[in-house]
């Protein structure tokens, strides 16, 4: 029996022996005529596959190996990875999407770099698109003849600053003024812990512990730092705490910033939260970010509490605090290094691996001449012992040497 139907079944299911063994599968069809034509087909493929005849893949277009492979890995990528993909896809199909997989070359990569760089893109953000680029080109078997030609862009290591105190003040300040009331206990936690904005956003109540001031981080965006335990500051404590007494019957499951909505409640200044989906965490504080940067900016200026209540003006543009949220976990780095304490305990609580951990030291590292100065300074008086020579720091020791006793 070639094809047959289980009992109560409309579809057709193929069974024959190949090689010893049985191959029973569903042909997918309620056509007994189609499903013989399935059944024929399975058994070519098995038995080209076994003589070791492979058929030749059709050349595709860029634009289609794109969606195949945005297809397959849409299992398997973070959401935020697959917007990142599909933003690289967007300003890379208009420029080869119509060219065949087989027919790219160094030089298209190359000629792509430069116009992208033309248009005001930085290295990074041009690498992640030729990274996206190199995953489909694996997945088609094309990459290997291209990688010893392809140069990816070099990229600044010091991106990112550490903010100054006067800055962290008028921020958090800023951030009492949202409309968000989750603001300013996210951006306290950012900056009492150096965690990630994903990893924020999604600790669950669970895994805060009051009692010992410690919390466990969920999923982070390396397997070094996923579920690793870290102490919390007296700061994040109490932060966290007040932010506590908003949700009497939290449960270990829930977010602790969750899901909210917001209704002026009769006053625009004093916005209340009438929807709350603790099961859900909270989509996103960019909006309330970018304009919490904008009134710190203010802030700084002095003049807070005049514009405030001028309002914005007719094409008043105000230059936002020049700070990113990623530069929250800057400066907790930062100052932990300028303070003296040692890598290894900062990589265990931001969650570097030690192969980048040496690598994280120098970006994140901010010292200046004399911070170095006493740095040389410190570690050379130690050894200086009573009665050793010392060299006048005014003189010169070749000439010292050629002078007459």
């Amino acid at each position: 029996m070639a094809v047959f139907r289980y009992k109560g079944s409309k579809v057709w299911t193929m069974d024959f022996m190949f090689r010893g063994q049985r191959i029973r599968e569903s042909t997918g069809t309620r056509s007994k005529t189609l499903a013989l034509k399935i059944e024929d087909k399975r058994r070519r493929a098995l038995e080209e596959g076994a003589a070791g005849i492979r058929k030749q893949q059709q050349p595709l277009l860029l634009s289609t190996a794109a969606e195949e492979w945005l297809g397959v890995r849409k299992t398997t990528l973070a959401p935020r990875s697959i917007e990142i993909a599909k933003g690289a896809l967007a300003h890379m199909l208009p420029e080869m999407g119509r060219q065949l997989i087989c027919d790219l070359d160094a030089r298209h990569i190359a000629r792509y770099q430069q116009k992208r760089l033309g248009e005001g893109a930085s290295p990074r953000t041009v690498n992640l698109e030729v990274g996206t680029l190199r995953g489909i080109l694996k997945r088609s078997g094309q990459w290997a003849r291209l990688q010893p030609e392809v140069k990816m862009l070099p990229e600044r290591d010091d991106v990112g600053r550490a903010i100054t105190v006067e800055e962290e003040t008028a921020l958090l300040q800023a951030c009492g003024q949202s409309r968000s009331r989750s603001l300013v206990p996210f951006v306290t936690l950012a900056l009492e812990t150096g965690a990630r904005y994903g990893t924020i956003r999604t600790l669950r109540w669970g895994s805060v512990d009051f009692e010992n001031r410690c919390l466990k981080w969920g999923k982070d965006k390396t397997a070094a730092g996923t579920g690793r335990v870290v102490p919390l500051s007296q700061r994040a404590v109490a932060s966290l705490g007040l932010w506590a007494m908003h949700f009497p019957k939290r449960e270990p499951e829930h977010y602790v910033f969750p899901a909210e909505r917001y209704g002026a409640g009769g006053d625009v200044f004093s916005p209340k939260a009438y929807h709350v989906e603790p099961s859900k965490p909270i989509g996103s504080v960019k909006e309330a970010w970018e304009a919490a940067r904008v009134r710190a900016a203010r802030i700084l200026k002095g003049d807070a509490e005049e514009m405030e209540a001028a309002g914005p003006q007719p094409g008043e543009k105000i230059k936002p605090l020049a700070c990113r949220f990623h530069d929250l976990r800057h400066t907790f780095v930062s100052r932990r290094l300028n303070a003296g304490v040692p890598i290894a305990k900062i990589a265990k609580i931001v969650g570097w691996s030690g192969s980048t951990m040496v690598l994280m030291a120098k970006r994140y590292g901010h010292f200046t001449l004399n911070e170095l100065r006493d740095a040389v300074e410190d570690a050379s008086m130690g050894k200086i012992e009573a009665g050793s020579p010392v060299i006048s720091p005014v003189s010169d020791p070749a000439t010292e040497s050629k002078r007459p006793n």
